[in-house]
């Protein structure tokens, strides 16, 4: 219920109400009138809202299978598109300029404290990023490719293939910490794009009133802060990650029916095996 709230009714909710909004101000004919938008009567309000919630929930449902793609493409997986790879490239080189930079700054000698503690926090900062042949072209994908490409590949272990098997394992707790971090994700995602929906809708609506334009701002602004807090969430999802691997990563293999490694290289082997199998079943 909570992922059904926060994840798809409240983004849609938000989407419905400001355009439900600019029509009743009649924003997309003429100048806008805002006295018109609220009913007069109670009942007319208790109307408004029920199917202002009906209209929400069902565009919730429509875009529900969209999910994975509405992150994806925030993540910056652009290449597919003509139009938008060679945006991709020049983003990825800026990415990498400023992994560079954190790289220098984390490397850099510590003459006093402030310095060491700018170290500390670009070394942190770093480990939050993939490796610079692999960076995508945007915060949020790289904040989720480091889980992706190191939460299981520290012990041998493919994490993208091995996942979906390790999850079986985790513990009731883990998965809730899992779920409530991954629906934290979904909502900012979900914010942003719906922020800059209305901020295109407004856009239209409010092209010739330049006193209202302010509302198109505002609603990029909110749009650029959903993002951001996306970011962070996908930083504490891959260290949710990281811990899976750390905590379970032998119950796979008594869940696979393998043998205890004795070491940490014959950990390494049975890992490996582990998943080139999974990547031929996949």
């Amino acid at each position: 219920m909570r992922r059904l709230l926060t994840v798809g009714l409240a983004p849609c909710g938000l989407f419905v109400t400001c355009v439900w909004g600019l029509v009743r101000a009649g924003s997309f004919t003429g100048p806008s009138d805002w006295r018109r938008v609220l009913p007069v009567t109670a009942g007319g309000l208790t109307a408004t809202v029920l199917a202002l919630i009906a209209c929400a929930a069902l565009l919730a449902l429509l875009l529900q299978p969209f999910q994975v793609r509405a992150v994806r493409v925030l993540e910056g997986y652009w290449d597919r598109w003509p139009a938008t790879a060679g945006l991709a490239g020049v983003l990825i080189e800026v990415q990498r300029r400023r992994w560079e930079a954190l790289r220098e700054r984390a490397e850099g000698a510590a003459r006093d404290e402030a310095a060491r503690r700018v170290r500390a926090a670009a070394g942190r900062r770093l480990g939050a990023h993939p490796a610079a042949d692999v960076l995508l072209p945007t915060s949020l994908g790289n904040a989720l490719r480091a889980g992706e490409l190191s939460a299981g590949e520290r012990y041998g272990l493919s994490t993208l293939a091995s996942r979906p098997r390790i999850y079986m394992q985790v513990s009731n707790r883990m998965v809730d910490a899992l779920r409530s971090t991954r629906d934290a994700l979904d909502a900012a995602v979900n914010l942003c794009w719906s922020f800059l929906a209305v901020a295109v809708m407004s856009g239209v609506a409010l092209y010739d009133e330049e006193d209202r334009w302010w509302l198109c701002g505002g609603s990029v602004l909110l749009a650029v802060v959903a993002y951001r807090g996306a970011v962070v969430a996908a930083q504490a999802y891959a260290g949710l990650m990281h811990v899976v691997y750390d905590l379970h990563r032998f119950e796979l293999l008594e869940a696979l029916h393998h043998p205890l490694p004795a070491d940490q290289e014959s950990e390494q082997e049975i890992f490996a095996e582990i998943s080139a199998s999974s990547h031929v079943a996949v």
